[in-house]
């Protein structure tokens, strides 16, 4: 199985302008720790060929969240949130309404 995990940066969650810098790195190196180190046993789960994807943001208090975007086997998803609550990362809650709201504005 493929793992891919996406840092995804929200425009309305933007802290001070030398805080975001800092921030961004650090969303984008946990991704990639999450990929690499916390969900490497995914990769040996049959089928191989099918993926899974992750995004990690930050919320509105600056908690890193995850959700899982693509269609996976319940095991797979609670791996993931096994792992994700590890590191103390919360569950995204996904509102399609408010994600194009806030495309909007």
């Amino acid at each position: 199985m493929t793992v891919t995990v996406l840092p995804i940066i929200e425009p309305y969650t933007k802290p001070a302008p030398p805080l975001t810098k800092v921030m961004n790195e650090r969303l984008q190196r946990l991704a990639k720790e999450l990929e690499m180190m916390h969900l490497k046993d995914l990769q040996a789960i049959e089928p191989l060929f099918e993926d899974v994807v992750i995004y990690i943001s930050y919320n509105s208090k600056y908690s890193l969240r995850w959700k899982i975007v693509n269609d996976v086997p319940e095991e797979v998803e609670n791996i993931v949130a096994e792992q994700c609550g590890k590191l103390g990362y919360i569950r995204w809650k996904f509102s399609p309404y408010v994600i194009n709201q806030r495309r909007e504005d």
